[in-house]
């Protein structure tokens, strides 16, 4: 008689910090709310679930009666529930103590609420790294789920995935649960009678267990997701199907592992699951990188070869991105000085930990760091930290340190208001401006940069053929008319204050001093002043007279191209919004007016000046297709300089709203 295999079923829970509520509201209606509805019916049906604790916090908070249906799974042992960092941190990517300190914050939350100590955590992304099992085992975790993919990676074959394995870290024992690639593809995309089919023939293959834990989103968020778990009963067949069959039973992790034995040691490489290993790549080695694999695989060597062309690892996107790798050194550092104070207040702690969340910090299907609202979240709370430690240990106002590592020093300074961030990379220009009042970096934005993705504009979008439906990964679309010009990648940063002379950029300024913000090139004199809230930007210009001008400044308003956001002329006539083209000649002060900020924004200059002002758009992929995204109002300001010895002033002060 076939033994029936045990299906690991398991689910994960997690929208960004940061996310709008109303996305949240509307992934609660058609995902998580459903989901719940549709399981508490199934007693018998024995599953393991994840929510980040950022996201449980909310939801219990909006709706309490719904996740006391996961509570009531929870207390009649119909439902195990995973832990992991409480605000969805990539766990390598955070020193040890903030792992440590993050997984005992969930784990607390949820012991306290449904009187059950969880055994198990969920890797954010499945990104291993063996530096994490320490943590992991300090904060009473025994088990985690990593890819089958993983564990191909070190010579093991498909068929002995099926259990788990033990693997140590400085003589510490972690077991880990090797999630199949399969079953994520199929489900919830294939038929509920092929999944069960597919399960069964696992069974008669003599497999012990099937494992699978993905996201939950894919449970109704998904493109098409909704109508086909829900209203056309997918879920339910799939339930129904696994009851019925004699060749099938679910159990939760915990009771899995407490009844059979590992598998046997195991040492996992630096690695993601597969789409990951490409995602981290830059151009054009991402391009390569692809068309190796659909080679590979158009020969009939893609599972045979997969584990060896392994692609990069998630670190890498610290490289790609230098907006990610800033955020993440300020943050890194900020934990450094948390960590030297005695007596810690909690809200400081929180602000480390969500500004630690991942989803800012990287992009691969979803907009990830493209998405201007959560890289403000991260800021947000990096503020709000560092304001908060300044008030308990005030800092000298003005520093220099190398804190990115890109082997180019950065002058920080600082005033009990406003930081500004000058780095030594002979652009001259700030490339973090932010306010502490407002909890808010105006140089938080994103350059264009050349995705492996963008060489799909211009292809008509794609139909999906066959039964079930198509997953996100395999679609082409587009929310947003695209061309190649909106992809073009940015030669420079985008920065503050970049200037430019007789049309060619300047990129040879030198600091004078390392104590001053002070920087020098052949004709100029460039000098920033910081005063409470206002920034002065000082040019000396000698013997270039005649000569075109021009400074740009990048900033990040929260409005984006939204209603809440526009210009405002000195006669106080509103040209346009923020995502409007605008040529204004003769000006001497120009108001930015976010109805997102408390404060408004007003540049002034020492004379009447040209302003052009722009969108900077990026082109990025999410779930439901490409999408152009506001990053920044970029705003050039011209002047032809008229003698050989003459100076240009440029004010940016932040005012409080007088009405």
């Amino acid at each position: 008689m076939t033994q029936a295999i045990t299906l690991l079923f398991g689910i994960h829970a997690h929208q960004p910090v940061g996310n709008f509520d109303e996305v949240i509201d509307d992934a609660h209606r058609r995902c998580y709310k459903p989901f719940l509805e549709t399981l508490i019916d199934y007693p018998d049906f024995r599953f393991s679930a994840h929510f980040s604790g950022w996201l449980l916090d909310w939801l219990r908070e909006r709706f309490p009666e719904d996740m006391q249906l996961l509570a009531t799974m929870v207390q009649r042992g119909q439902v195990e529930l995973f832990s992991s960092g409480d605000t969805e941190p990539v766990l390598a990517a955070i020193p040890h103590r903030d792992r440590v300190g993050q997984l005992r914050t969930l784990n607390a939350k949820l012991a306290a609420w449904t009187g059950v100590k969880p055994n198990g955590a969920w890797l954010t992304e499945r990104v291993w790294e063996s530096s994490v099992v320490p943590a992991l085992a300090e904060a009473d975790i025994r088990y985690v789920m990593v890819d089958d993919y993983h564990f191909l990676c070190t010579g093991k074959n498909a068929a002995e995935l099926d259990s788990y394995f033990s693997t140590e870290e400085d003589g510490v024992r972690l077991d880990i649960f090797p999630i199949s690639e399969a079953l994520r593809y199929r489900l919830p995309f294939s038929p509920a009678n092929e999944v069960i089919a597919y399960l069964e023939n696992l069974a008669e293959q003599g497999q012990a267990a099937a494992i699978y834990f993905d996201d939950i989103e894919k449970f109704g968020i998904w493109p098409e997701t909704f109508d086909w778990v829900y209203n056309r009963g997918w879920l339910k067949a799939l339930i129904e199907g696994v009851l019925a069959s004699p060749k099938i039973r679910t159990a939760t992790y915990a009771d899995f592992h407490a009844q059979e034995p590992t598998r046997g040691l195991v040492y996992l490489p630096n690695v993601s699951y597969s789409e990951m290993n490409e995602w981290t790549l830059p151009m054009p080695a991402a391009k390569v990188y692809a068309q190796f694999l659909a080679t590979e695989k158009e020969a009939g060597r893609g599972d045979l070869h997969a584990p060896f062309m392994r692609g990069g690892i998630w670190r890498n996107f610290m490289s790609r991105y230098p907006e990610a790798n800033w955020m993440q050194k300020r943050t890194q550092e900020l934990s450094a000085r948390l960590a030297r104070i005695p007596a810690v207040p909690p809200e400081l702690v929180e602000n480390l930990y969500r500004a630690q969340a991942n989803d800012a910090y990287w992009h691969g299907l979803f907009g990830g760091i493209y998405l201007p609202h959560l890289r403000r979240a991260v800021w947000t709370n990096i503020l709000a930290l560092e304001a908060g430690l300044d008030a308990l240990h005030a800092r000298p106002p003005m520093v220099a340190a190398d804190l990115d590592l890109d082997g180019k020093a950065e002058l920080f300074a600082c005033t009990q208001n406003m930081q500004l961030v000058l780095r030594d990379d002979g652009l001259g220009a700030v490339h973090e401006l932010s306010s502490y009042p407002l909890r808010h970096n105006f140089g938080d934005t994103l350059r264009r940069y050349h995705e492996h993705y963008h060489d799909k504009i211009g292809q008509a979008p794609s139909e999906h053929q066959g039964a079930g439906i198509a997953s996100a990964h395999d679609r082409v679309r587009f929310k947003h008319p695209m061309t190649e010009a909106d992809v073009l990648p940015d030669a420079q940063p985008r920065a503050l204050w970049l200037d430019t002379l007789n049309g060619h950029a300047v990129t040879d300024y030198a600091l004078a001093d390392t104590r001053q913000l002070h920087l020098r090139r052949t004709g100029i004199s460039k000098r920033y002043t910081l005063t409470g809230e206002h920034v002065t930007v000082d040019w000396d210009f000698s013997n270039l007279a005649g000569q075109p001008f021009t400074t740009t400044l990048n900033l990040a308003m929260p409005s984006c191209d939204g209603f809440l956001g526009r210009y405002v002329l000195a006669d106080g006539s509103i040209p346009g919004g923020f995502g409007q083209e605008q040529h204004l000649s003769g000006c001497t002060l120009l108001t930015l007016d976010d109805g997102m900020l408390s404060s408004l924004l007003h540049l002034r200059a020492c004379g009447p000046v040209d302003i052009r002002c722009r969108a900077h758009h990026t082109v990025s992929q999410s779930e439901a297709g490409f999408e152009k995204i506001m990053q920044a109002a970029e705003i050039t300001i011209a002047w032809t300089i008229p003698n050989h010895a003459c100076t240009l002033q440029i004010q940016l002060a932040i005012e409080p709203r007088t009405s």
